[in-house]
């Protein structure tokens, strides 16, 4: 990278860092812009919130009436196949990280709610080898696909490669390991079926 590159770069760095923090309306207003020139996809009626970190734009896709809360964080990657698709009418609370970074692919439907606290992690670390450290043996890319109508409940884990069917219910606190079935209320560590939402499902 030559020189004017890095301070075009740097530029950048110290603007999104001004950006993010900026309060009221008006912020949410001036961060709406400046994602929806950049974002893969960006729709209508989005409010980010103060705190709220987006990184690698190009990979990332965001549908409309989307409204994050403070502090959350949303991870692809410019470099690599990584990928994050939001639907429509999607609402994130405080503290959340959706992170795609090393290969990975996350897929949210529409009507997702999803709690505080809550993390979504597509890939793994390798740890095949103990005769060298699990930072210096890379990852293993995976995938996350979250259906329509889903209530993720605060401080859940969803690990890699899994499906949370359409109209599912996670417990606050759960690691979800495997997929969870369609109309399903899973919660624990790791998460196991409680109930069915429906009479037909049971």
């Amino acid at each position: 990278m030559n020189k004017r590159n890095t301070i075009a770069s740097e530029f950048v760095s110290w603007y999104m860092s001004f950006i993010r923090w900026m309060p009221g309306d008006i912020g949410k207003k001036i961060r709406f812009r400046f994602y929806q020139k950049r974002l893969l996809r960006c729709g209508d009626n989005i409010s980010i919130a103060q705190g709220c970190y987006i990184r690698d734009f190009k990979n990332i896709a965001i549908g409309s009436n989307f409204d994050v809360c403070p502090n959350s964080q949303i991870y692809a990657s410019e470099k690599g196949n990584e990928s994050i698709e939001i639907g429509n009418n999607v609402a994130l609370n405080s503290n959340i990280m959706i992170n795609a970074e090393g290969g990975g692919k996350i897929k949210i439907g529409n009507n997702v709610m999803i709690g505080p606290n809550v993390v979504f992690r597509s890939s793994n670390h390798k740890f095949d080898r103990v005769d060298i450290p699990m930072q210096k043996q890379g990852v293993e890319p995976g995938y996350i696909i979250v259906k329509n109508d889903v209530w993720i409940g605060s401080n859940a884990v969803i690990l890699p490669n899994v499906t949370l069917g359409q109209g599912s219910i996670i417990g606050a606190g759960a690691v979800v390991t495997k997929d969870v079935e369609p109309f399903s209320i899973v919660g624990g560590v790791p998460a196991r079926l409680i109930s069915k939402r429906t009479e037909e499902a049971k």
